[in-house]
C-alpha cells in the first residue's frame, strides 16, 4: 500500500521559544524539572512519556515508550517487568538513554547514563499506589513473551483476581519493579527557525556538570 502523502515534504518551522545560556539553569536536573512542569501546565499529550533505548549483549538496540514516575538527585525512575525484553537487556548492558519529546513546546530532552534497579521498598510503595487492576495485570502478563491469544491473557487475569480476592493488599511480584537512570549526559533541544535549533548539553565529570552549546 502506497502512502497517501509525500512525507519528504512534511516540515514545520519551529519558532515558539529560544534556549540561551543565560536562561538555562546551571543544574540540568533543575532545568529538566522546569521544562517538565511547563509541559504539564501546557497540557501536552502524555508529558511524562519517554522513549527508553537499551542495547543487548550482542549490541542490538531497541526502544519503547514508558512513563517517568520520579525525578530526583538520584536520577529518572520508571517501573516495568524485570523479565521483559528491556529488563533482560538492562541486565546484560546496564546503560541506557531516554528521550522526551514535547511537540507542542517544540522541545526534546535526551538523557544518557547508567541504570539499575531501585530499592525493593521503593518498588513496593509505587506498586501499591497503582489501581488494583494494574496490580493484577503485573501478575497476569508475562511481558514480552509469546502468548497464544488474548484469551490466554484474560484467563490469567481472572485466575489472579480469584487468587487475590481475599487479600486487601496484592503482593508485588518479584519480577516487577523500578529502575533508576543516573544521568551522565543531558541535552536540552529547543526548536528554532530554519533548523538552526538551540542545543545545550550538560556532561558530568567528577560529580560536576559542564555545559556547552552544540550546533544543530
Amino acid at each position: 500500500m502506497a502512502l497517501q502523502h509525500d512525507i519528504a515534504s512534511i516540515r514545520k518551522n519551529y519558532s515558539r521559544q529560544a534556549l540561551t545560556e543565560e536562561s538555562v539553569s546551571n543544574d540540568p536536573l533543575d532545568q529538566f524539572k522546569v521544562w517538565l512542569n511547563e509541559a504539564i501546565l501546557s497540557e501536552v499529550l502524555e508529558p511524562t512519556a519517554l522513549v527508553l533505548s537499551t542495547v543487548s549483549a550482542d549490541c542490538r538496540p531497541s526502544a519503547r515508550v514508558v512513563l517517568l514516575k520520579e525525578v530526583s538527585s538520584d536520577g529518572f525512575v520508571f517501573f516495568t517487568n524485570y523479565d521483559s525484553r528491556k529488563g533482560q537487556q538492562l541486565a546484560e548492558n546496564p546503560y541506557a538513554s531516554i528521550t522526551f519529546f514535547w511537540a507542542e513546546l517544540e522541545r526534546q530532552v535526551r538523557i544518557e547514563g547508567t541504570i539499575g534497579k531501585v530499592a525493593a521498598d521503593v518498588s513496593d510503595v509505587y506498586f501499591h499506589s497503582r489501581p488494583r487492576g494494574s496490580q493484577i495485570g503485573a501478575w497476569a502478563s508475562p511481558q514480552s513473551r509469546e502468548i497464544n491469544s488474548r484469551v490466554e491473557l484474560e484467563q490469567a487475569e481472572a485466575r489472579f483476581e480469584k487468587d487475590f480476592a481475599n487479600l486487601d493488599v496484592v503482593p508485588r511480584p518479584q519480577h516487577w519493579g523500578g529502575y533508576v537512570l543516573k544521568p551522565e549526559r543531558i541535552e536540552f533541544w529547543q526548536g528554532r527557525p530554519n533548523r538552526l535549533h538551540d542545543r545545550i548539553v550538560f556532561e558530568q565529570a567528577d560529580t560536576q556538570w559542564t555545559r556547552k552549546r552544540l550546533a544543530p
